[in-house]
């Protein structure tokens, strides 16, 4: 992966890696986890899931309802929950694919203008976040909230076990931070054109301001963020009355069963 790019081949990706892809002439990306077997988990909204009359052109996704013709499994997810099991073809949707990445320096997040495609966060092991993963997409990962509780809030919390201590959601991700940075650089550096005439100047100002307001939210170099076990999840974010039975024990079984169905 270079300065100016994240994409990737299929042959490069392995089981839990942070993959993404972009929808709408590169408007918004899509996140997941590659789970291995050519097989994601990645995190939808309800309300498109469960939708038997959404198209091609919502903002977020195309209805589930035609079936894909390689895996029965493919879009397997459980009742009233977000966390869905897709496959790799189903999730790019003929888009290209792209790896998000992890332990970059603050001079390369900077550099990367575009916000959702990287973090100074260091990532768990592989193991740990296919575990995750498979874990959330038996017990679900909340209510979906395009500013507060995302896909890519969800591949950030699968990988790194981190979470935002904000009562209002699991946090803001990056590319969600990005949409709201760029109306506030312009609006900061708006009276900067009283005594900077040059446009390049302001333009230069304007961009400083915004590289800054997205590496300020960026969940690696946040102070109000802490490590939350998968299984714990439920409990630190209020989501105990969703589920009304409890993951047995040997949950590992069931992933492993899911894991051999790929």
């Amino acid at each position: 992966m270079g300065l100016f790019t994240n994409r990737v081949e299929r042959s490069e990706i392995k089981p839990g890696d942070h993959i993404y892809t972009y929808r709408a002439v590169f408007a918004y990306s899509h996140h997941g986890i590659f789970v291995g077997g050519s097989k994601v988990v990645h995190f939808r909204p309800e309300r498109i899931l469960n939708s038997s009359t959404e198209t091609s052109s919502d903002y977020y996704e195309e209805s589930m309802s035609n079936p894909c013709p390689t895996f029965p499994d493919c879009g397997f997810r459980q009742p009233n929950s977000g966390v869905v099991l897709s496959c790799l073809d189903c999730f790019l949707r003929n888009g290209s694919l792209y790896c998000f990445e992890y332990g970059v320096t603050p001079s390369v997040f900077i550099a990367k203008v575009r916000g959702g495609t990287c973090t100074t966060a260091t990532s768990d092991s592989p193991e740990t976040v296919v575990h995750r993963a498979m874990y959330l997409l038996q017990n679900g990962f909340g209510n979906y909230d395009v500013f507060q509780n995302n896909c890519e809030d969800f591949a950030l919390y699968c990988k790194t076990g981190l979470l935002i201590v904000d009562k209002l959601g699991v946090g803001r991700s990056g590319q969600a931070s990005s949409v709201v940075g760029a109306p506030l650089a312009a609006i900061l550096s708006s009276p900067l054109k009283l005594l900077m005439p040059s446009p390049v100047g302001v333009a230069t100002v304007t961009a400083g301001m915004y590289c800054m307001s997205r590496y300020a939210t960026d969940i690696g170099v946040r102070t109000d963020v802490i490590k939350v076990a998968v299984e714990d999840l439920a409990v630190n974010l209020g989501w105990g009355d969703q589920h009304e039975e409890e993951v047995p024990e040997d949950d590992d079984s069931s992933n492993k069963q899911l894991i051999q169905l790929m």
